[in-house]
């Protein structure tokens, strides 16, 4: 995980990942742990479990910040070269676990790359 001091802070974001299955918002973690952690701690964890490759970030149609968890991601090198979706009726943001090949683009280097699609989910397109 790359991760050297285990934290009462990451312990609890990491909780915040684990318990769920979609990713979350750097606001709605703030709003979760505000008790506990302040905003400015919030922020620096996610930049060391993303620096670590624990999660990953994206930015929704709102230019806000959202976190989901990596999947054999390392400080390394981040393979999350996936879409995600976000829900124009209920907001729910989530990653899409499909291929997405990205074009080689001549005389260029692509070092990051993002794909939001919008639509309906399985519960709003009922």
């Amino acid at each position: 995980m790359g991760i050297i001091r285990k934290t009462q802070s990451i312990e609890l974001l990491l909780s915040e990942f684990s318990n769920s299955t979609g990713a979350i918002s750097a606001i709605e973690l703030i709003k979760r742990l505000s008790a506990k952690v302040n905003k400015t701690t919030v922020y620096r964890v996610l930049d060391k479990l993303e620096d670590d490759g624990v999660v990953h970030s994206f930015l929704d149609k709102s230019g806000i910040k959202w976190y989901a968890k990596c999947n054999s991601c390392t400080h390394a090198q981040h393979f999350d070269s996936h879409p995600h979706f976000q829900c124009l009726n209920c907001g729910k943001v989530d990653c899409l676990e499909i291929e997405v090949a990205l074009p080689n683009i001549p005389n260029r280097q692509v070092e990051v790359s993002q794909i939001l699609i919008q639509g309906n989910c399985e519960s709003c397109s009922k």
